[in-house]
């Protein structure tokens, strides 16, 4: 038998945890078959792998319920406005993370919490979300994944009151990079690129709309370095956004980086990609990546772009917010300052990371020749 199961089996999986039935449009359902069919014969899974897999993609499908029923349910989501969206993009380790929380500080701003991530619905009361069973729920996940994998809140500090990556939203329609980091799925890649993300992004609002019903005139601020690759559909989606870029040299530094986080999300999960097997993989797609979106961004509007340099939003991350607020025609007050000073404050006790680019079978001297000049 094949544990990871069949497109049909995970579905079922799903709708027994749910109690829900529609997936809605079928969109998601050609990917989901190259992703297990790459998983099974490249990704070389563990039987620890295989669960963890299947476990995973049994989660998205049921977000996809959720997020289907809730849509029906509150279809008046569909009026509600978003205007001037912010997309902060980059490689990972960049700074996305604390630019992301500072700039959601701000009272007036909206992001994508964890947990609504996972089941997208209208934002609860801050207050009501302790005693809600899907909160608990992840932040447990959350709990126990840290405990499984030590070291990790040194890279990436989790919590599901937090604001997350917006893969979580992506990946309900199975196309997302977000499964390049966690598996070797090269058949998978190669499908990703040459497809159309429109209806992806379209999914996408409509799930942003239904989660900031109550928050209706908040700004959203989100981000994933998913979005380089999905530049022609994010602007179609959002044509009034503003596309904050996080740019840190040398290239050994990020992508040495990368490496060590993502040897720690797939710790376990394949019998060979794990330790110099990382590099290579991550090292091609990081070019991949920031040629496509040089190209792209070249055919648009220079000032739909902002770019942040890591050492001068390290050096100063409020003087790079304020100027991130005159470009949106606002000024930060003394209260939001306040409030971002607290992130700043907080992010500097997750300085723990150490990581070596030569540990994942690349060559620091090689990364930065590939690299810098895309960076």
């Amino acid at each position: 038998m094949d544990k990871l199961g069949t497109a049909e089996e995970l579905e079922a999986a799903a709708s027994d945890l749910t109690g829900l039935t529609d997936f809605g449009p079928s969109e998601y359902r050609e990917g989901l078959e190259v992703l297990l069919a790459s998983y099974r014969e490249e990704a070389d899974l563990t039987p620890e792998g295989t669960a963890a897999v299947r476990g995973e993609l049994t989660g998205i499908l049921a977000s996809r319920l959720i997020s289907q029923a809730q849509l029906q349910a509150h279809p008046e989501h569909a009026e509600v406005p978003i205007e001037r969206p912010v997309f902060i993009v980059g490689l990972p380790r960049t700074g996305t993370t604390t630019l992301h929380r500072i700039l959601t500080a701000d009272p007036a701003h909206q992001g994508l919490q964890m947990w609504l991530g996972y089941a997208p619905q209208p934002r609860p009361a801050r207050s009501a979300w302790a005693a809600d069973p899907v909160f608990r729920m992840v932040q447990n996940g959350i709990d126990e994944f840290v405990e499984q994998v030590p070291g990790y809140l040194g890279i990436h500090n989790r919590k599901a009151a937090e604001v997350e990556e917006c893969w979580l939203l992506t990946r309900q329609s199975m196309l997302s990079p977000y499964f390049e980091f966690t598996g070797y799925v090269p058949t998978y890649s190669a499908w990703l690129a040459a497809q159309d993300f429109t209806e992806t992004y379209r999914r996408y609002r409509s799930n942003l709309q239904l989660i900031g019903l109550p928050d209706a005139g908040k700004r959203w601020v989100l981000k994933s370095s998913s979005h380089l690759v999905c530049l022609d559909a994010l602007l179609a989606t959002f044509p009034d956004a503003l596309i904050v870029q996080t740019h840190r040299r040398p290239a050994r530094t990020v992508l040495g980086s990368a490496c060590s986080m993502v040897s720690k999300m797939a710790a376990g999960r394949s019998a060979t990609f794990r330790g110099e097997a990382i590099g290579p993989v991550l090292l091609e797609f990081a070019v991949r990546t920031l040629e496509r979106y040089a190209e792209d961004r070249a055919e648009y509007d220079p000032a739909t772009f902002y770019d942040v340099e890591f050492a001068e939003f390290t050096a100063d991350p409020l003087a790079i917010a304020t100027d991130i607020y005159r470009h949106l025609g606002r000024e930060l007050t003394d209260e939001v300052r306040t409030a971002m000073r607290e992130v700043v404050a907080e992010d500097d006790l997750l300085r723990s990371h150490r990581y070596d680019v030569a540990d994942y079978g690349i060559g620091a001297d090689e990364v930065d020749a590939r690299l810098d000049a895309l960076l």
